[in-house]
Parts: C-alpha cells; structure tokens; sequence
C-alpha cells in the first residue's frame, strides 16, 4: 500500500464513537465531524492523529479554544449562536433541562458575554470566556 492509498483510508464515525476515548463525550459525533476532512465524521489516519493531538493535555489553549469553538459552532456559521448554545448546553446536560431552562441559560449565557450585544458569541468573545475559565484546559482533553 502507498502512503496515498494509506491516507486514503478512513475510520468510520461508528467505529470511533465506540473508542473508549470518546464512547462518554457528549460530543463524540461533534468531535468527529469537525476533525473529518468532510464533516461527515469518518476521519483519515492524519485526521485521528490531528484531534488526539489537540485533546492532549500539552496542547497549547489557543488551539483548544480553536477547536472547541469549532466543535460548538454547529452551524459553522462561525459564530456561537442562540441554537449553537442551546445544542451546547442540551448535550452538557444530557438534556436533563427542560426548554425553559435551556432558554433562560442561553439568556443568562449571551447577557455575560456577548459584548457587542448582537445576539450572538465570535470568536473573539468566546476566548474571553474560555480565559476566566481555568479549569477549560483540565477539561478539554482525551487520556489514551
């Protein structure tokens, strides 16, 4: 096999979902969509590597903000927005809130936080939040 047919090659998203690495994460299928070359979640050898690499704890926080907010961002609009935060917040619960509560974090989120005030999280602000959060870099990470 050459390294193009190699590279060719891919890891079904089932197959990864079911790592003990990832099988826990709320995230999982988040995860392996933004790494994968296509968003479908198949990832290629050098994809697999990219996202343990930025899950490992020496991974610096810039590249951690990075991906998260890509793996929130689930429109890819590249912004978080009310649905991006709703999907956010519903898979960190486990969806043990009911849409009133949902609606009223997602409120109490965008007050804190969205400094320009258009309804919406970039990038920029985002960063902000995730630099007043110490515990990000323990939290964002994948043992192997």
């Amino acid at each position: 096999m050459t390294s193009d047919e190699g590279s060719q090659i891919k890891v079904p998203l089932e197959t990864l979902e079911d790592m003990a690495e990832l099988k826990e994460n709320p995230f999982r299928r988040r995860i392996c969509e933004v790494f994968s070359d296509d968003g479908n979640g198949d990832m290629s050898f050098d994809h697999f590597l990219d996202m343990f690499s930025v899950f490992s704890e020496a991974a610096p926080r810039d590249i951690k903000s990075s991906y998260a907010f890509r793996i929130y961002d689930y429109d890819g609009d590249k912004h978080l927005g009310r649905l991006d935060l709703e999907k956010t917040l519903v898979a960190l619960t486990q969806a043990s809130l009911t849409p009133e509560e949902v609606e009223f974090v997602v409120d109490r989120v965008l007050h804190e936080t969205d400094l320009d005030g258009d309804g919406m999280l970039s990038f920029v602000e985002f960063e902000q939040v995730i630099s007043r959060a110490p515990e990000f870099l323990n939290t964002f990470h994948i043992r192997i």
